[in-house]
């Protein structure tokens, strides 16, 4: 159903121009699919661009090569000409406020988080795919569109990173199909293994041995929470992107259920990123009664305001959904 849709939204956009907008900290999936979809369009004679609020990860960049990233003031400072797709934003504030005023009707949007209701003229999400790539790639696919070694690669990535290396409870098997089909195309396993996971700086391990050092558990041990206090950047050398894979560490431990990093910030704000074990957790309901949102597994949050007692309210939250997960398993 999908695949048609996407056919039908390619036949609307005839002669508009295009940028594809990504959300805020961009992850593998994020980035590759921004970079897969411009390119796709870009073969089919579309004036596209690639629009985010941050810069392309430094691991990601082997991906954008060639490609024309712009950040929100650079879009803001140009003639307001083009439509937007959105792409891996759970809600259309992900993007940022500025891009979300910018482009407040979305011709698409393009994304498999559980949490997105659709705010989108046309809207392509499947909530059973493991990342917004899995949906692109069985698109591009099904309409026979030209995707080269280098979407292939940005399309592998993100299956990749969002399937945890193929080991969350997202994957499928046709994520094993479609990766099979993305190698056969042009995708490096090998090269995509390398940028990813073995190009740590120095900085990014003394972060994750400050993270590690201010882990706890709570609720009886099924909880693990871990803490990034503000200016911890400055203190490491490293910046918000080097916190990607950090909250992993906390769920990886024996007996946890649920695994939370909470990253505080100068202004008194707060950022927090949860992962569960099981999907019957539904971190994305936790997330969501402090305005946040995301997977079963996998969801995040930004709190402006009240931060103050915020780790004792998300710890209540996190042993409330654990009481109800654990009482509607009794029977």
């Amino acid at each position: 159903m999908l695949s048609g849709e996407f056919a039908r939204l390619l036949a609307s956009l005839a002669g508009r121009r295009i940028a594809i907008v990504g959300h805020a900290r961009p992850d593998g999936d994020c980035i590759g699919s921004q970079v897969a979809l411009a390119r796709v369009l870009a073969a089919l004679g579309f004036d596209v661009v690639c629009v985010n609020a941050d810069p392309v990860p430094r691991r990601l960049q082997f991906l954008s090569a060639g490609m024309t990233f712009l950040r929100t003031d650079d879009v803001l400072a140009l003639p307001d000409d083009r439509v937007a797709i959105f792409v891996d934003c759970a809600d259309h504030a992900r993007g940022g406020e500025r891009l979300q005023l910018r482009y407040p009707s979305p011709v698409a949007v393009v994304d498999h988080h559980i949490s997105n209701v659709g705010y989108g003229v046309t809207n392509l999400i499947d909530r059973a795919s493991a990342a917004t790539c899995e949906i692109l790639a069985g698109v591009f696919f099904d309409n026979d569109l030209p995707v080269d070694a280098q979407t292939a690669q940005a399309l592998y990535v993100g299956i990749l990173t969002d399937t945890g290396q193929f080991r969350f409870n997202s994957t499928s098997r046709r994520c094993f199909v479609l990766a099979g089909e993305l190698v056969s195309r042009g995708a490096q396993a090998s090269e995509a293994g390398y940028q990813l996971y073995e190009r740590e700086t120095p900085g990014k391990i003394r972060l994750l041995q400050h993270f590690l050092a201010s882990l706890r558990l709570e609720c009886g041990g099924r909880v693990c929470v871990g803490k990034l206090s503000a200016g911890i950047f400055e203190q490491t050398g490293t910046s918000a992107e080097d916190t990607e894979g950090l909250v992993d560490y906390a769920r990886s431990i024996d007996g946890v259920d649920i695994g939370a990093l909470i990253e505080e910030k100068s202004d008194g704000s707060v950022k927090a990123s949860l992962r569960a074990k099981e999907p019957a957790f539904r971190v994305d309901l936790v997330a969501a009664k402090f305005n946040g949102g995301g997977h079963a597994c996998a969801a995040g949050l930004n709190l402006k305001s009240g931060a103050g007692d915020f780790p004792e309210r998300l710890v209540a939250a996190l042993a409330a959904q654990i009481i109800t997960v654990d009482a509607i398993r009794k029977f």
